[in-house]
């Protein structure tokens, strides 16, 4: 495993360009959030998001969701009218996850199975919107909480420990925060605060 030590502030590019490199050959990484760390890989490359399900057992019903670094690549991924488009360009970057509508272009392994949906987010950490402007695309995302475990880790030493044989790389920037993600639902007719986490709902509710 690849253990790279990266500011939280001013990331170093040479190696978040490392990063990069190692997930477009397919690797899994695990990188700090605005909120607690999360797993990612290549949004088309399902051995690496079959190796994220095992870690987190997840079964077939569940919702990934996309990290883009701003809503450029919207679009591609998520049918919204202008209206909508409004909304999360008023309400973004922020630190929660829209359930939006998918589209043609999503792999259909990633959208929930009966809604037809994909979550998006839109980070405001300094090595999220780094590597996502390095890599140049949409990541694959799912916050790093364990089999049995109710809070996500956010412990780069704890997750070496209890992970570090079984991802690819490890990008440590210090110590992340125990919350997650609110979760909205602008999929329906009208917002649905799905969970309420670190980022603010208000305008949705």
């Amino acid at each position: 495993m690849l253990h790279l030590r990266i500011h939280p502030d001013n990331p170093q590019p040479r190696l978040i360009s490392q990063a990069v490199e190692r997930i477009r050959a397919g690797d899994v990484v695990v990188y700090p959030t605005d909120a607690a760390y999360a797993i990612g890989c290549q949004i088309g490359n399902k051995a690496a998001m079959e190796r994220i399900a095992q870690i987190r057992q997840l079964d077939a019903k569940h919702q990934y969701a996309i990290l883009c670094c701003d809503l450029s690549d919207i679009a591609t991924y998520a049918r919204v009218d202008n209206a909508m488009y409004r909304l999360l360009k008023n309400n973004t970057p922020a630190i929660s996850t829209f359930i939006l509508p998918a589209t043609s272009e999503v792999p259909k392994r990633l959208m929930h199975p009966k809604k037809k949906t994909i979550g998006l987010r839109i980070p405001t950490n300094p090595i999220c919107q780094l590597l996502l402007k390095e890599l140049g695309e949409p990541l694959l995302t799912s916050t790093l909480i364990l089999p049995g475990q109710s809070e996500p880790l956010d412990d780069p030493y704890e997750i070496e420990m209890q992970i570090g044989k079984r991802i690819d790389v490890l990008i440590d920037g210090g110590f992340g925060t125990l919350t997650t993600t609110s979760v909205i639902d602008l999929s329906g007719d009208y917002p649905v605060v799905l969970r309420q986490g670190a980022g603010d709902v208000s305008a949705f509710e």
